[in-house]
């Protein structure tokens, strides 16, 4: 099993929690993190969309083979976790996934994790032999086959850390309490064919899916939990496209238009015929909030599996207005999310260049195609504010976004969001030339971390011990 942190940063961090009366605990090796732990971890997605579920083979739907190359140039775009939506059912007889299949789907994984990324593989449309029968008259039939295909997949990964993340489903095609309780028994078969498998499969984090993966669907139905034989290994899924006229909506319709234009300060002057009408910012803080009071509230942590705003075709001042607007439309939900408590993972299919593109990332260069969407949403996760002399800051707020300084606690504590701290205190490391170490924790415990302090550059940074990356602030 992979340790979460190093020897040299598990000394260190548990020298500097321990002077705050904080116990360092080391990683039980026969089980793995919980679900609360493993979600902290998982920062921003990113899906290999239109790819190894695409019926007739991976490269049936244009895009090229996947290879290690693209899966280190979304790592270096700041992405931590890979969605991987997959076929099974198409690639498999009598039942039987083919080998040169689960071959494949492994190879990509193991890019992903190679790459020290989390990786949420699932059950995709499949020609809908899931998500379009979730009806009673189709229930056994499915659960048999959820149940077989369940059982070779986790069979074939089970020895795979806790960066690997098994999903149930897609987006099951439900509208009520009928089709949710069918639902809920699809996610019963899928969490115990898994368990039953043992090894690491006994305590991996599952994710299981809303209905229709709809947030107000999820909200109204979704009012219990599949039984687990193990406590706090399960992950609501839900996605989000909203407002659907903005985020999807490729031709005008006789019961209204396409929206260019999104958020309070993006409308437009000149073509009001597309400036969007619901579904602002208002929306997202509406939407999301369900999620955290519902679940993440209560323990239970939430990924938002697919989300994004497609590109027009536009020109002049309405591209410059579209362009700005869909940025802002990434950074708010990816902001809403974080604050939430919520795991953002974008949609992807590919083909970057064209009109109404959902894609990121070039594949055909392994490069960023669309970097104001993708360096807006790591701004939001990575703030960055002006530092400043302790000795002059003592007691004042000098940051909306992370609180107060206060030399009552030794010897001093700034709190942010959430009300997780940081703590700092005297230490030059010659090394480093550091003036000052830190350490910090999240009041939930689902991380923590040590640092250093660079007055001299104008910036703090602290390395977080359960995400390995440095957060700049």
């Amino acid at each position: 099993m992979r340790p979460l942190i190093t020897t040299p940063r598990l000394f260190k961090t548990c020298l500097a929690l321990a002077l705050f009366g904080t116990i360092c605990r080391a990683e039980a090796l026969t089980e793995l993190p919980t679900a609360q732990v493993v979600a902290s971890e998982m920062k921003i997605g990113w899906n290999l969309g239109n790819t190894l579920e695409a019926i007739g083979g991976e490269t049936a739907w244009g895009n090229p083979v996947t290879t290690q190359a693209l899966i280190d140039s979304v790592k270096a775009a700041g992405f931590n976790t890979v969605r991987v939506p997959c076929a099974w059912d198409s690639y498999a007889t009598n039942g039987v996934i083919d080998a040169d299949w689960m071959a494949r789907v492994k190879e990509v994984v193991d890019y992903c994790i190679a790459a020290d990324m989390y990786v949420v593989l699932n059950s995709h449309w499949d020609n809908g032999w899931l998500e379009k029968n979730c009806t009673e008259a189709a229930q056994a039939s499915v659960n048999a086959k959820q149940e077989q295909y369940w059982t070779q997949i986790a069979e074939y990964f089970k020895d795979y850390d806790e960066r690997l993340l098994f999903a149930s489903a897609n987006e099951p095609d439900v509208s009520d309490a009928t089709g949710m309780a069918v639902l809920l028994s699809y996610h019963q078969t899928f969490i115990d064919a898994v368990r039953a498998t043992g090894s690491n499969n006994a305590s991996r984090t599952l994710v299981i899916q809303g209905p229709s993966t709809d947030i107000e669907k999820t909200n109204n139905l979704m009012n219990t939990m599949p039984t687990d034989s193990i406590g706090n290994r399960l992950i609501v899924e839900v996605h989000y496209y909203t407002p659907y006229q903005f985020c999807l909506m490729s031709e005008d319709a006789s019961w209204g238009s396409m929206a260019y234009y999104w958020g309070e300060d993006y409308h437009s002057s000149t073509d009001t015929a597309h400036n969007a009408t619901w579904g602002e910012e208002s929306t997202v803080d509406s939407f999301f909030g369900m999620m955290k009071t519902k679940f993440v509230d209560k323990g239970i942590p939430v990924i938002i599996g697919e989300f994004g705003a497609i590109k027009r075709s536009l020109s002049g001042d309405n591209l410059a207005l579209h362009q700005a607007s869909r940025v802002h439309y990434y950074k708010y939900c990816t902001e809403v999310a974080s604050r939430s408590g919520m795991v953002l993972m974008v949609w992807d299919a590919g083909f970057p260049y064209i009109a109404n593109s959902l894609g990121l990332i070039d594949r055909s260069t392994n490069s960023v195609a669309d970097s104001d969407v993708v360096e807006g949403m790591m701004e939001v996760l990575s703030p960055r504010v002006s530092a400043f002399e302790p000795e002059d800051a003592l007691g004042i707020k000098w940051s909306d976004d992370w609180g107060w300084i206060d030399d009552s606690f030794f010897p001093w504590v700034y709190s942010y969001t959430d009300n997780n701290w940081f703590y700092l205190y005297d230490g030059m490391d010659a090394d480093l030339g550091a003036n000052y170490w830190t350490a910090f924790y999240k009041s939930d415990f689902s991380d923590y971390g040590w640092g250093y302090v660079y007055p001299g550059i104008g910036w703090w940074e602290i390395m977080s011990d359960m995400s390995a990356e440095w957060l700049y602030f």
